[in-house]
């Protein structure tokens, strides 16, 4: 009985994480649908995001926190914007030098990451 009671146990457990993952898999495809549909208000700053940035910042299997999505977004954000944008200067993980963003100057770059970060506010270029 015992060891009944053990399986019945880890199959519970098993269909319960598997739900969970389905849950969290679903929630994810919706914010990266989601982040596709974001463009910078300013013309100039959403010229250079569509250029540079949305190629990998809309597509989870990157592994870029995506555009809009807020808790991704604020564990790099507690790093601070100058930590920030000399890793887009610099490269980091699987981010190239600038981002693939050669003409970008550093106010760009903190215009583009406080958008990504935060869409709904105005983010244009300083």
């Amino acid at each position: 009985m015992s060891n009944m009671l053990k399986v019945l146990a880890v199959l519970t457990i098993t269909l319960l994480s598997t739900a969970c993952a389905d849950e969290r898999s679903s929630a994810a495809r919706a914010t990266e649908v989601l982040s596709r549909e974001l463009r910078p208000v300013d013309a100039d700053l959403a010229a250079l995001y569509i250029r540079s940035c949305r190629s990998c910042h809309t597509v989870a299997a990157t592994g870029s926190p995506l555009t809009g999505d807020a808790v991704a977004w604020a564990e790099r954000m507690d790093k601070g914007m100058n930590v920030l944008v000399d890793n887009v200067i610099n490269g980091y993980g699987g981010m190239p030098p600038l981002g693939l963003c050669m003409e970008c100057d550093a106010d760009q770059f903190e215009a583009l990451i406080r958008f990504m970060a935060t869409p709904g506010v105005d983010s244009a270029a300083p």
